[in-house]
């Protein structure tokens, strides 16, 4: 029993360090540092024939010649075009077609299908007019067709690859692209409910406040305080039509959004679907002003709808807390152990409206896995209870 503490910090500091190799793995100077050291490995088993021939290097330099041209890989996704000239030298000098293959490879990528192309054919050129010079060996093909069928396929399959490399890159790209400008929409889309909940929340009491004030001012007819009452009422009146123009009928979801005492039935409904929730709430979270409550309904409800979506049948935990001056809301549930047979409808824009309202009232917003279950935590200034 001792024991288990500490191995549940030795399974963390593996998965740390798995996360932290990961990304150390894909970061682009790395990849192109152990790109580098890959073609140097392949052209060093050229080392003794190249020390053998005349071309006037012996091992040492022959292998600094051939570092030289491997580094060159380093400026691949900068200037592929760099290493595309040294590997046209050293298939002129040396007749090194090792590295050509990544200079191919690095074109197509990063510089898209007509350098690739371009790069091909100029390859295939170059080394055409070596194999008609005297000197070409006779182990990179000794008759036309021997060097045409050892020569081609190396540039169109290294650059084809390139090709195909650079439109995934595109595709992923745009993908990306396309997620941020969901959750921008996402993110409008939320400040439009919010408009909408403050226009009827806020609306609501001015209206309250102008029809008070005018009835104190009837109250106070002739009286020391009745033109106070009066200008008190009519700046209620100002501030409800200014709030009608800055949100002029935004014109979408109707009513606004419900408050803590819609919870139970939000429960309800889940629970019909087949999602059991457990729903907590504190009493004193019911007498938060109705703008903070909104945000608490929509956190929950986007909760249940994912966890519905992401985890069907799994019990969430709603946990709704009044403390410290401060409101925390927690749901959770259980991360399923496979997941489903297809993937949900989902515009995965939800988690970013929640943090837009959220962070609207003042508030903070986290979501994501923890411990063997996702979790969703908010923390908002409770402000002053009714």
């Amino acid at each position: 029993m001792h024991d288990l503490p500490a191995a549940q910090a030795l399974r963390g500091a593996a998965a740390a360090g798995r996360r932290h190799a990961g990304r150390w793995a894909r970061a682009p100077r790395v990849q192109d540092a152990l790109t580098a050291l890959s073609c140097l490995a392949l052209m060093s088993l050229d080392i003794p024939g190249l020390a053998e021939a005349d071309n006037s290097l012996n091992g040492p330099l022959a292998a600094l010649v051939l570092t030289l041209g491997a580094a060159s890989l380093l400026l691949r996704r900068a200037a592929p075009w760099v290493t595309y000239a040294v590997a046209l030298a050293l298939v002129g000098w040396l007749h090194e077609l090792t590295l050509a293959q990544f200079a191919l490879y690095s074109l197509g990528r990063y510089r898209g299908r007509l350098a690739g192309t371009f790069g091909v054919l100029g390859y295939v050129a170059f080394a055409y007019v070596m194999f008609t010079l005297p000197g070409w060996p006779v182990h990179r093909g000794d008759s036309l067709s021997s060097f045409l069928s050892l020569v081609v396929p190396i540039g169109v399959l290294a650059a084809g690859v390139g090709v195909a490399a650079n439109r995934q890159d595109l595709v992923r790209a745009l993908q990306a692209q396309r997620a941020e400008t969901d959750a921008l929409h996402a993110v409008q889309r939320e400040r439009s409910r919010i408009a909408r909940d403050v226009h009827d929340f806020v609306g609501r009491e001015l209206t309250l406040l102008s029809v008070r004030s005018q009835v104190l001012a009837r109250r106070a007819s002739g009286g020391d305080f009745e033109d106070g009452f009066e200008e008190l009422s009519e700046t209620a009146r100002s501030a409800h039509r200014m709030l009608n123009e800055i949100i002029v009928r935004r014109g979408v979801d109707g009513a606004p959004t419900p408050g803590l005492d819609a919870l139970p039935e939000l429960a309800e409904r889940s629970e019909r679907a087949g999602t059991p929730v457990d729903l907590q709430v504190d009493g004193s979270a019911h007498r938060l002003s109705p703008i903070r409550q909104a945000a608490v309904h929509r956190v929950v409800q986007e909760c249940l709808t994912n966890a519905a979506k992401h985890a069907p049948g799994e019990r969430v935990d709603v946990r709704v807390r009044v403390a410290g001056g401060h409101l925390r809301v927690s749901v959770r549930n259980a991360l399923p152990g496979a997941g489903p047979s297809s993937s949900p409808v989902s515009a995965g824009t939800g988690t970013a409206g929640m943090a837009e309202r959220v962070r609207t009232v003042g508030g903070s917003f986290s979501a994501g896995p923890r411990a063997g279950s996702y979790e969703v935590l908010a923390t908002l200034p409770a402000g002053s209870l009714a």
